[in-house]
């Protein structure tokens, strides 16, 4: 079994996020970036999953920029077997739509039995690359589970709603995505370090996918305006002399709060 993981790189969500209000993107130069928690997670299903059935071959995809080489490798480190990144300077400010197209064209290109997303990246917190991936390699898509079981010939696991708890499965191939319900990634080690040096690393550019950025025809989002937010403006305060229950009940009242 071939098991793809997807893993991204994002700004440290300990440092300060702000957007550069010419092109509208988050400023990553001066971020401390990291692989997202999340990816990392996903990770640690598919590892464990090798480490129980041997001939399992687990490998990384992430499209990232030249700089995420270290964050790349650290999931070789951690136990993946191998692993693309995909670099081209015509992927800066991606939307969904042309992300999806990339990764589903990488994944296309190598071959895959179960591919493995977190639900959501710590930075756009969108939560529909896995979705859209399932529709563009016409595969089943069993999203925001909590628990993963996964066999020779298919995959299932638990989703929570607001009012029970769900059971899917399907069969393979299928990309799935987790929550972070499931266990904490492994700590590589020194002797997954130093192994990971060795292990096969292939870099890709769109040329090599045959993806064209600049075509318009499939869904692309386009940016037509940025603005700083406003800053917050004073509260309300009220005074009591007396009447205070009368003034709060008429703000709930006049903001439709009650």
């Amino acid at each position: 079994m071939k098991i793809v993981v997807l893993l991204k790189e994002v700004p440290d969500t300990y440092g300060e996020r702000t957007l550069n209000l010419e092109t509208g993107l988050a400023e990553r130069a001066g971020a401390d970036n990291v692989v997202d928690e999340i990816g990392e997670r996903a990770l640690e299903v598919a590892l464990s999953y090798a480490d129980a059935n041997e001939g399992t071959e687990v490998t990384v995809l992430s499209m990232a920029p030249e700089t995420a080489t270290a964050n790349v490798r650290k999931g070789l480190a951690m136990g993946a077997a191998s692993a693309t990144h995909i670099v081209d300077e015509a992927l800066v400010g991606a939307d969904l739509g042309l992300t999806a197209e990339v990764l589903a064209a990488a994944l296309k290109a190598e071959g895959f039995d179960l591919v493995i997303a977190g639900n959501q990246s710590t930075d756009g917190s969108a939560g529909m690359l896995p979705t859209m991936l399932a529709e563009h390699l016409d595969v089943p898509n069993l999203t925001n589970l909590t628990s993963v079981t996964i066999a020779a010939d298919g995959v299932s696991g638990s989703r929570a709603s607001d009012d029970a708890t769900v059971q899917a499965k399907t069969a393979l191939p299928a990309v799935i995505s987790i929550t972070e319900a499931l266990p904490d990634a492994r700590f590589p080690n020194f002797k997954g370090i130093m192994a990971a040096k060795k292990k096969p690393l292939e870099v890709k550019s769109l040329a090599d996918l045959g993806v064209d950025a600049n075509d318009m025809t499939p869904s692309r989002t386009i940016m037509i305006s940025i603005a700083e937010r406003p800053a917050r403006a004073a509260g309300v305060k009220i005074t009591d002399e007396g009447d205070a229950a009368q003034q709060l009940a008429a703000f709930l009242t006049q903001n439709r709060l009650v």
